[in-house]
């Protein structure tokens, strides 16, 4: 934003109410605000109509809507989409001020998925992941992470939405809670929590909190069952093991509606024989979850071999015959840098591409 005006994105309906009140104004406006926001889906303050001209101009003073549209796209021979988005956080590790998000959109059939970012770079630095190149340049807003969906072209078609995107979800815990909270409350966008999920490498006291504060699907990136080859693989492995996170997600109810699953980049060789497969197995004996199997997309400077389709499906089979679910899931946008791992904002890193 290039003024000191602050953002109605993201405002629940009782933080409405204080800024009506704040202004002067009736308090039946907060609910009118509320609609043009997550109904109407307004992009100026002057598109809410039935506030008098005299309150739209006192809230214009102190107020913008904060919708901020992609700069950019890039569209995948696989009807993939990916959208470069401005964002308005300032408080960054850089301080840079020209910031963005990488968001990708993934329509199949009837479904239509939209990946959403929550920081700018990340700061687990994930040795298979683009964007731990990147380092950390800033933590997003709960407006900045709505404007990923607020402001897309195809919103209307979304189904689904995962916070697999950029960054670290439970790093930004906060923004994120407040995000999904909108989009799940009943004067929201009133969408089911089963319809979002949220990943995290596992962050000790984090995970924790959002499993009891939300009740969205919950996405562990395991990518070894060993802590060892783990922590070599994911740092984050050195604050909370995966036996830790399992452990903690053992105490919670995952066999109804809410659902719990791991994601697992296979590398030839390095965690794909049977050897892992008995490992996984027994780490997760007894926890209603599922598997999701990655193709290991190579990025540069990175010497890590991709596992090929047959130890792939022969990983899925053994898991999925010895009571854990595994799917294999379909690489999506990788002609556009769009697949798992290869998001980035960092220029330097994007010319690379």
């Amino acid at each position: 934003m290039n003024d000191d005006r602050k953002v109605l994105l993201g405002l629940s309906l009782d933080e409405l109410k204080v800024v009506v009140c704040d202004l002067g104004m009736p308090a039946f406006t907060a609910g009118q605000i509320l609609k043009w926001l997550y109904q109407q889906h307004v992009t100026d303050i002057d598109e809410m109509t039935n506030i008098s001209k005299a309150n739209r101009e006192r809230l214009k003073e102190h107020y913008v809507v904060g919708a901020m549209p992609p700069i950019n796209c890039q569209r995948s021979k696989d009807g993939t989409i990916k959208y470069l988005f401005p964002v308005s956080c300032r408080v960054t590790a850089t301080n840079k001020t020209d910031l963005f998000v990488e968001t990708v959109f993934i329509p199949d059939g009837e479904r239509a998925t939209l990946c959403v970012s929550c920081q700018v770079g990340c700061k687990m630095n994930c040795l298979f992941c683009q964007t731990g190149k990147q380092g950390f340049e800033g933590n997003l807003t709960a407006a900045d992470i709505l404007n990923q969906i607020y402001a897309l072209p195809e919103r209307e078609r979304l189904t689904n939405i995962v916070f697999m995107g950029q960054g670290e979800p439970m790093d930004n815990l906060d923004a994120v809670l407040r995000a999904t909270k909108i989009l799940t409350a009943d004067d929201g966008y009133a969408w089911s929590p089963r319809r979002i999920t949220v990943s995290s490498v596992g962050i000790k006291n984090k995970l924790k909190r959002f499993l009891d504060e939300s009740e969205c699907h919950v996405a562990i990136s395991m990518h070894s069952p060993l802590p060892e080859q783990r922590r070599r693989l994911m740092p984050a492995e050195g604050q909370m093991s995966i036996t830790d996170v399992i452990s903690l997600l053992r105490q919670y109810d995952f066999s109804h509606q809410r659902r719990c699953s791991f994601e697992y980049i296979c590398f030839g060789g390095m965690n794909d024989t049977p050897a892992f497969a008995r490992e996984i197995v027994k780490l997760l004996q007894g926890l209603d979850c599922r598997v999701n199997l990655i193709r290991f997309h190579e990025i540069p400077s990175v010497d890590l071999p991709g596992s090929d389709e047959k130890r792939m499906e022969s990983l899925r089979d053994y898991l999925t015959a010895h009571g854990v679910f595994t799917t294999i899931r379909a690489s999506r946008g990788q002609d556009i840098f769009a697949a798992c791992g290869l998001l980035s904002t960092d220029k330097k890193l994007r010319m690379k591409n």
